[in-house]
């Protein structure tokens, strides 16, 4: 089986959050975290160094290997605040559309400042998000596949 470098770990996501050097990054991102924690009723959990992950599913890759992700997380990068949101952003375009200023790539939305975004529209994106993933990846087995 293929190996993931960036694993689910033990560390502590909630002093990563509160050891951000960047007051306002720091800020930005302790306030999309609470709001992650609520939509998917799942704890903060550390992925890799710099990446904090909410739930998880399993998939499996064209190879046969099957690997495990977060359902949704955020990582306070020093140019911006990534978001990442699963499915990708084709299903998202009326809220892209209304969310404010961001870039985004595949699974990823970057906001430099949250305060340049409407966080009710981040939210329902969010929640969607979550929801998409829950409805592909779980259930699928007899064994869970997803929290």
């Amino acid at each position: 089986m293929t190996e993931m470098k960036t694993v689910e770990n033990d560390r502590d996501a909630g002093l990563f959050l509160h050891s951000i050097e960047n007051p306002k990054r720091k800020e930005d991102s302790i306030k999309v975290a609470l709001m992650m924690e609520s939509l998917t009723g799942e704890p903060p959990r550390m992925w890799g160094e710099s990446i904090v992950g909410f739930g998880r599913y399993r998939y499996r890759r064209a190879d046969g290997s099957q690997h495990q992700w977060m359902l949704t997380g955020l990582s306070p990068r020093k140019a911006a605040l990534t978001i990442y949101i699963m499915p990708g952003f084709s299903k998202y375009g009326d809220l892209l559309a209304n969310l404010g200023k961001h870039r985004h790539s595949v699974s990823c939305l970057y906001l430099t400042r949250l305060a340049n975004v409407n966080f009710d529209v981040l939210t329902e994106l969010v929640r969607r998000s979550v929801d998409d993933m829950r409805q592909k990846y779980c259930g699928q087995d007899t064994e869970p596949v997803c929290t």
